[in-house]
């Protein structure tokens, strides 16, 4: 599986991949990458199916996108590094963190969905939609998921979802109809930063909230007057943060 990936920063400083939200590629971490750069070496990939990562017919698994990020690790000669990401790339980051620590120091997972195979049809029927008229069917309910209204600057992110390929955006919806990743958050041991926002309607915080007294030593913050696309919106809020963190 070849993922596309855009490398930043330092060649010899700590690693930290990013991973992006459904129906988004690695452009959506502008706000984050040149912060993040001057200090580590950041890449910023797009998982399977999206951007311009390769497309394999779905569906798609849990397992098979975090294999992907392990695999991109392997293929660039990287040992260990951090991960963040936000929604289906926050999902993965809590897969890695349980199937594969010794790859990863810490961990910051923005709006993850933990269990989503608790109420799958709306995936599948959201798999069926975009198989049969493309991501132009879902981007106004998606955005206004995405942002609050008073935000305006949407037309990149508009564009990176009228872009994502209908086969991998569906096939990554079926990975999220099977999610339950709540048995193994007791065994994860890296450190973690959970992050919620008080209007994500697309991962609500209160399936968030709760995570962070299962996984030991995780630490929360619940971002204000934000919707779930947090990074994009609030980068001034989300990039101290990110910082403070990863160290």
């Amino acid at each position: 599986m070849r993922l596309n990936y855009v490398e930043t920063g330092p060649a010899d400083a700590p690693v930290v991949l990013l991973g992006s939200s459904l129906g988004a590629d690695q452009g959506m971490w502008a706000p984050q990458v040149d912060v993040l750069s001057k200090r580590f070496r950041v890449i910023a990939f797009d998982h399977r199916g999206h951007g311009r990562s390769d497309v394999p017919e779905g569906p798609y698994s849990i397992e098979e996108l975090g294999g992907d990020v392990v695999g991109l690790l392997d293929a660039l000669d990287v040992e260990q590094a951090s991960y963040v990401g936000i929604s289906l790339g926050g999902a993965v980051g809590l897969w890695l963190a349980q199937n594969a620590p010794d790859r990863f120091h810490r961990f910051v997972a923005i709006c993850p969905p933990s269990n989503l195979a608790a109420n799958p049809q709306p995936w599948i029927d959201r798999a069926a939609q975009v198989r049969a008229e493309g991501t132009q069917a879902i981007a106004d309910a998606t955005l206004g998921r995405w942002f609050l209204p008073e935000f305006k600057d949407i037309d990149p992110i508009l564009q990176m979802l009228l872009d994502c390929p209908a086969e991998g955006y569906a096939a990554c919806c079926e990975a999220l109809s099977t999610l339950d990743l709540l048995p193994g958050l007791t065994s994860i041991t890296a450190p973690v930063l959970l992050i919620t926002t008080d209007s994500d309607t697309s991962v609500p915080p209160e399936t968030v909230v709760p995570l962070a007294t299962q996984i030991p030593g995780a630490h929360l913050e619940v971002i204000e007057n934000a919707a779930h696309l947090v990074t994009y919106s609030h980068p001034d809020v989300i990039n101290p943060l990110l910082l403070a963190h990863l160290g």
